[in-house]
């Protein structure tokens, strides 16, 4: 019961940050309809830069600058090419992020090279006892952090005039523009939020008992693309939904492995996929989507 209980609360605490990065997925699909697979990239620089800069001005300035970086590069990507595209059909915009992730991550992983980066967090290795149960610092920090973001991000996106424009522009953007909605600033600002909440995802998946940031970091973007499918690509809800899901089915599938012999070696990598495709075939858009209707 003890070994379920630590794989239980280690899979919502990786939970929450996978909640993190699917959250950026669902930002951007909202605002723009578009399917970001350049989200890998967003996540390894803000990682790199806060891993270049710790040692010489501190972890937390340069977490902050790391946070800046992503949002940058995110609002860069949207400005510079993602506008040159517009009113393009969706898919080709799709094909036209993973372009610029295979740039990026190129480009990032030549500055890295074989080298494996710490980002100078300060929790270091220390873990929590509580009765028989054994949990990394990094792993609680990662659950508060995670759910303080998410809720900050909720209320914005509930109360702020920036989260009514993009619920407006999602629900229909082309009377939102005749109502005086700018989209092009209203895409550019979801590309920098999502860039933002790479970084700090980039962060938790880099500390202990990670060994730090390398380039299959960004390989994480690929689990939470299962969580944004099956919570759904439109719902910010079902973006946290569906991180946890797939962080503790990960972590639970990951844990009993030896007990899943039978279903073949690696089976916690491939269980978030096998649940994605679960969900779909019972409902195609997701837990929390929002089906569409078409007159034929």
């Amino acid at each position: 019961m003890t070994t379920f209980i630590e794989l239980l609360l280690g899979g919502l605490s990786i939970g929450s940050v996978y909640a993190l990065i699917a959250l950026g997925f669902v930002v951007i699909f909202k605002a723009t309809e578009v399917v970001n697979f350049a989200h890998a990239s967003l996540l390894l620089a803000g990682g790199y830069v806060t891993a270049v800069l710790h040692d010489d001005i501190g972890f937390w300035p340069a977490l902050l600058v790391g946070i800046a970086g992503a949002a940058t590069v995110g609002a860069a990507i949207e400005f510079f090419v993602m506008r040159r595209y517009r009113g393009s059909d969706h898919s080709v915009l799709a094909i036209v992020t993973i372009g610029v992730d295979i740039f990026l991550i190129t480009e990032l992983t030549r500055r890295m090279g074989t080298d494996v980066l710490a980002l100078g967090d300060p929790w270091g290795n220390e873990v929590v006892h509580i009765g028989g149960i054994t949990l990394a610092q990094t792993r609680i920090a990662a659950f508060l952090a995670a759910g303080l973001l998410i809720t900050v991000f909720l209320l914005a996106f509930r109360y702020t005039s920036w989260g009514v424009s993009m619920r407006a522009a999602a629900e229909n953007p082309q009377t939102a523009a005749l109502m005086g909605i700018k989209l092009g600033r209203v895409s550019l600002a979801a590309w920098a939020v999502a860039g933002a909440l790479a970084a700090v995802a980039a962060l938790f998946l880099t500390v202990f008992p990670t060994p730090g940031l390398e380039r299959a970091t960004s390989l994480a973007a690929l689990k939470a693309f299962p969580a944004a499918i099956l919570g759904g690509l439109d719902s910010t809800t079902g973006a946290l939904a569906g991180g946890l899901i797939v962080g503790v089915t990960e972590a639970l599938a990951t844990g009993y492995q030896s007990d899943l012999s039978f279903l073949g070696r690696g089976i916690g990598d491939v269980a978030p996929y096998l649940v994605m495709v679960a969900v779909l075939l019972i409902r195609s858009a997701g837990l929390f989507g929002t089906k569409e209707l078409a007159r034929v």
